[in-house]
């Protein structure tokens, strides 16, 4: 066989169903459904299928990737999608073949950046796989190029978050490329080429528990009536809210909605019959009407203080309040967000929160 015929591809629509079945049956973890962004690629050889590759979205989590690359706790979130793995490679047995999977991994490098791009709006820095060294040396990967960073702590990934006791550990195997790719991650600001959807930023657990303290002076404009949820707690979901992007009480609503049990019970959210509960759409609307402006923004200069000089991505200015159309039409005032240069562009940029 001539190693300089083959051919990779993507899988086309077609085919999948093939891929899948082929997969299933020779792969010792089985098929693995498309989530997120994937591409499937056929190698072949005038027309005859030699092997089947996958690439998934990024490890979350991965401590030996995560310190080769050298990126902080507060921006690796917003790169992450500048990663792909590795997540599926077989050689269909009747075509296990000298030096055949390490061209055929090298036809993926050479192409999987471009691909992405064109499918998915971006390219891609890194790739990364997870070896299991009960079963595999990682030969292909080593003979590839690929380095060996580390192992896994052998924790997998459950619906709850993370298994409670380690399993094997992995091997874990990064192929930069381009030869910047390191240094692209790690920088303090990204280049506007690899941009993609809003900046992601990370809250850490102490400030989601700060944030209602700054808001303690303002006045509760509200009846006492009726109310069921503390000021504070209203204007820190709000305020979280507007740096994840969130426009408008709906958006505000229903990210608050969106938020875990534990993150709830960081903003101060009122707990009833056992649960975390938040504000309604209604409540939010209506309190950030009514709220003092200058006093929101005397408290989130506070904030500014001690958390955004070290941080752009955590302003937020009160005095810049910005009119806004709620739901019903009327002219409003919502919280604004300063404009902070992310690296990406000279516009204004609203910064995601993760919890």
């Amino acid at each position: 066989m001539n190693l300089q015929e083959i051919i990779v591809q993507p899988a086309q629509s077609e085919e999948r169903e093939r891929f899948q079945s082929l997969m299933k049956a020779h792969h010792y973890l089985g098929a693995l459904p498309k989530i997120g962004h994937t591409l499937w690629y056929v190698a072949s050889y005038h027309n005859q299928w030699l092997a089947l590759i996958s690439f998934s979205a990024a490890a979350w989590k991965c401590a030996a990737r995560d310190q080769w690359i050298g990126w902080s706790y507060r921006v690796q979130y917003d790169r992450l999608h500048l990663i792909a793995n590795n997540s599926r490679f077989l050689i269909l047995p009747e075509h296990h073949y000298p030096n055949l999977a390490s061209r055929v991994l090298s036809l993926c490098e050479r192409r999987i950046s471009q691909d992405w791009q064109q499918r998915f709006g971006y390219p891609l820095l890194l790739l990364e796989t997870f070896v299991d060294p009960q079963l595999f040396h990682g030969t292909i990967y080593r003979a590839s190029n690929w380095v060996h960073v580390g192992d896994t702590r052998g924790y997998r990934r459950i619906r709850q978050g993370y298994s409670p006791s380690a399993q094997q550990p992995k091997q874990v195997f990064v192929r930069p490329l381009e030869k910047r790719a390191q240094t692209h991650l790690s920088q303090p600001m990204l280049s506007p080429c690899y941009g993609y959807g809003a900046p992601k930023i990370m809250l850490t657990a102490d400030q989601m528990r700060t944030l209602p303290e700054f808001f303690l002076d303002i006045p509760d404009p509200r009846r006492k009536q009726g109310q069921r949820h503390s000021l504070p707690c209203i204007l820190a979901l709000a305020t979280a809210a507007v740096l994840c992007g969130m426009e408008g009480y709906k958006a505000i609503g229903s990210w608050a909605d969106d938020l875990g049990q534990k993150a709830r019970a960081r903003f101060g959210c009122r707990k009833r019959n056992g649960r975390y509960q938040v504000p309604s759409r209604t409540t939010f609307r209506e309190t950030l009407i009514s709220v003092d402006p200058a006093q929101l923004d005397l408290a989130l200069q506070g904030w500014n203080e001690q958390f955004a000089e070290a941080d752009e991505g955590l302003a937020v200015d009160g005095k810049n309040l910005r009119n806004a159309i709620d739901e019903d039409g009327r002219q409003t005032h919502i919280l604004g967000v300063v404009g902070h240069q992310t690296g990406r562009c000279h516009t204004q940029k609203k910064s995601v929160l993760c919890l």
